[in-house]
Order: C-alpha cells, then sequence, then structure tokens
C-alpha cells in the first residue's frame, strides 16, 4: 500500500463519486476545505457554505503532491 493511496472499499459511502474508477479516501475530507481558492471545483450554497460535493480532485491518485503543496503555501501564508 502507498502512502500516497488507499482505497476504503468497507465504508459506508465507497465509492463516494461513482465516475471515477478508482477513489483515493486519503483526502475523504480535502485539507484545502478551508482554502478559498483551493484549486477544486466547488460552489458556494445560499446560506454561505461552499459545496465541494462534484470535485474529485482531491480523490485522484495524481493530486497528492500538488494538495500537499497547497497547504504547506497555505500555512507559509498564513
Amino acid at each position: 500500500m502507498s502512502f500516497k493511496f488507499f482505497e476504503n472499499k468497507k465504508c459506508e459511502y465507497f465509492p463516494c463519486h461513482k465516475e471515477l474508477r478508482e477513489v483515493n479516501c486519503l483526502f475523504c475530507f480535502c485539507p484545502l476545505y478551508g482554502i478559498k481558492e483551493c484549486g477544486g471545483q466547488y460552489i458556494i450554497l445560499n446560506n454561505g457554505i461552499k459545496d465541494c460535493t462534484n470535485c474529485t480532485w482531491p480523490h485522484k491518485r495524481s493530486s497528492y503532491d500538488i494538495i500537499l503543496k497547497r497547504v504547506v503555501e497555505s500555512k507559509e501564508n498564513g
């Protein structure tokens, strides 16, 4: 198993994004949620909540390094 990718096929919500062939569950809750310009596909609901339901970016195998880089940058920029 890679530290950059795993699928939790026993999760009651798996697969959360049925359109993906494989789902990286590592970022089930995206660490970029609190960043306004996270790079993902989100909408802001009428009540002001960020809705990431249709964003599959954190669940792709290739996103791990990019997400970690953005987390570090957000901490540095504070």
